[in-house]
């Protein structure tokens, strides 16, 4: 039942640990136009989740409520000081550039790794059928994308794979609570949202071009869904 998660975490250390390993031989140009392209790519990737909207006024509530939510529980301040609580023990005589790094890494590739639908329906599917088709083509693309991200922003990107375990291994262990819960329009309103949280960590994390606390956004991941469930219940509420 767990295979295509633990697949999926085995992807993000090797293809991290060849990213360090290697990194260093490519010139820090070219190192900076594989993160930009890979920012790029993922950009339009989360545009293209995010077309899959049917309401695109309650992914923007989403959104907004949630940043607020995030805001009031200070998840990216958590999520930073859990970085650096870690590389406290991993590198204990790095500067502060290098803690800064390090955060960066495990915040952005944990973040780019945990959002979007192949996690989500990737875990359904390996804990209702024992397919892991969908997680084992996530893993592929996890492991390349954090080669990329390794070789620029170092160790921290392995540390990702434990985010990975305890997300997409609770919902594989939960799935069939989970298809009972999830209908199809939760789930393209969940993507959408995600769609612009991806976009976000390309602009931000890999482009760089305006900083974002996207780790207050992660509310909105649960509320598109929460709304769409509230919309299908007005009219039975209204008779």
């Amino acid at each position: 039942m767990m295979l295509g998660t633990l697949l999926n975490a085995v992807a993000i250390l090797v293809g991290g640990g060849l990213g360090i390993l290697f990194g260093d031989r490519l010139s820090a140009q070219t190192r900076q136009t594989v993160i930009y392209g890979l920012g790029l790519f993922i950009i339009a990737s989360g545009l293209q989740m995010f077309l899959k909207t049917q309401n695109a006024l309650l992914v923007l509530g989403s959104l907004l409520l949630g940043g607020l939510i995030g805001e009031g529980l200070q998840i990216q301040a958590r999520l930073e000081g859990l970085g650096a609580w870690l590389e406290a023990r991993v590198q204990r005589n790095g500067s502060a550039a290098e803690t800064a790094r390090f955060i960066k890494g495990f915040v952005s590739s944990s973040l780019l790794f945990c959002i979007g639908p192949m996690a989500i329906l990737g875990s359904i599917q390996a804990g209702l059928e024992g397919n892991i088709t969908i997680l084992a083509i996530k893993s592929t693309l996890d492991g390349f994308a954090s080669l990329a991200f390794a070789a620029t922003l170092g160790v921290g990107v392995l540390f990702a794979s434990l985010p990975i375990l305890l997300y997409q291994g609770s919902i594989t262990l939960l799935a069939g609570w989970a298809q009972h819960i999830l209908s199809a329009a939760m789930i393209n309103e969940l993507t959408a949202t995600g769609g612009l949280l991806i976009m976000a960590i390309g602009i931000s994390g890999l482009l760089e071009l305006k900083p974002v606390r996207l780790g207050n956004f992660l509310p909105a991941l649960l509320l598109a869904p929460l709304f769409v469930a509230g919309l299908a219940m007005l009219p039975s509420l209204a008779k």
